[in-house]
């Protein structure tokens, strides 16, 4: 097939968590045949900040890191989307993208005939719903939520026609346990500061523990204010800034586990979303001991990963997973097991074929783009 994604960055992952679940999915298309072409704003906001940070290295190690992977960086007043769109089969479009170009790719579509489908991977649907809501989304065949509770809204607000809940996922080829080359600590979080959304979590299931403990930690992420780099620096936790996201199986094979902290607008709104770090954690076969959160879509087992209920919790449950080597490796087991049998970016591309088919079984014949014929054995590439 002839597949289009319109995403915030597929370079860049610099405070931009979507680029992770995005490269895995590339991939596993690409490996099955299909033609990708990934479109992304020229001067997006994510690979403007990588640069001004961190120069042109970051680019430059994307690609070797993922050899193949390009992106069509586009000027958004002159992307001719009737040319760019008149071969496509599917065409999904994430919603950081502005509502005019939403509202284009839609209007596309009712003359091409593609399937179309708009990406929702924020908690915008509940915590700012009028921004939501100006996103024409008539010419979509449907919305692809990352939980069960955004894709009931999208169908309680009148906001899609059909919705389908489509998980985040690890990209299990790159994200895979690793024989570490040191021991570097105990416990490593990667995560950024969260915006004022994590705060009181991150003090109270992350920096007390470990100070209490007196562990050697390390933390990850960008957009962390002197306050907090103050409160870690207290605690005892080194600050070791942003983390390319290739980069980080390697850097959790050298510490012994774990956290997951999430925001409060996914606990307290949005119960069921995991976001994609446990999934990356899972898969390099690192414990995980987490912050609350409900799992209310039966996404893991009993024993993939140990819940704290506070923080007096979770520094017992530290201590007792960095007191046990054997007890660290079941968790790392059953978490791993898991992941490899339910929650890899191939089971995604399998369940975005499967909805792709269904929305397509149920609408006329149009003409099959050039490269679908050619994967159907019906003309040659």
């Amino acid at each position: 097939m002839n597949i289009h994604f319109f995403y915030h960055s597929l370079v860049s992952d610099w405070n931009h968590g979507n680029a992770h679940f995005l490269r895995g999915v590339v991939t596993e298309l690409r490996a099955l045949g299909h033609t990708v072409t990934v479109y992304e704003a020229a001067n997006n906001w994510s690979l403007k900040n990588l640069r001004a940070e961190h120069g042109e290295d970051p680019v430059r190690r994307f690609h070797e890191a993922y050899p193949g992977l390009e992106s069509v960086r586009y000027d958004p007043a002159t992307l001719d989307l009737d040319e760019a769109l008149a071969e496509a089969d599917l065409v999904l479009v994430h919603e950081w993208n502005t509502p005019a170009l939403v509202g284009r790719v839609g209007e596309a579509r009712r003359q091409h005939g593609f399937v179309s489908l708009f990406h929702d991977t924020h908690h915008r649907i509940v915590t700012n719903r009028e921004a939501m809501r100006s996103y024409d989304l008539s010419g979509y065949d449907g919305v692809l939520a990352y939980g069960r509770v955004i894709s009931r809204l999208y169908l309680a607000e009148g906001l899609a026609k059909r919705a389908w809940t489509w998980h985040e996922a690890a990209d299990t080829r790159r994200f895979r346990p690793l024989e570490p080359s040191a021991c570097d600590g105990d416990v490593v979080w990667v995560g950024n500061w969260g915006d004022g959304e994590r705060t009181e979590e991150l003090m109270e299931f992350l920096l007390r523990p470990v100070k209490a403990l007196g562990l050697k930690a390390r933390v990850h992420g960008v957009r962390y204010p002197e306050e907090a780099r103050a409160a870690l620096a207290d605690a005892g936790i080194e600050y070791a800034g942003w983390l390319p996201n290739f980069d980080v199986p390697e850097v959790f094979s050298r510490f012994k586990l774990t956290l997951h902290v999430p925001r409060r607008p996914y606990v307290k709104a949005l119960p069921g979303i995991p976001t994609i770090r446990p999934f990356e954690a899972l898969a390099c076969g690192l414990p995980l001991v987490c912050a609350p959160w409900e799992d209310t879509e039966g996404l893991f087992r009993a024993g993939d990963y140990r819940l704290a209920r506070d923080g007096r919790d979770m520094t017992r449950q530290l201590e007792e997973l960095l007191g046990d080597e054997s007890v660290r490796r079941e968790c790392a087991r059953n978490g791993l097991e898991s992941i490899r049998s339910r929650h890899t970016c191939a089971h995604r591309v399998g369940e975005l074929m499967t909805i792709f088919h269904e929305i397509a079984s149920g609408r006329p014949k149009r003409r099959a783009s050039r490269r679908t014929a050619a994967l159907d054995g019906r003309i040659p590439v």
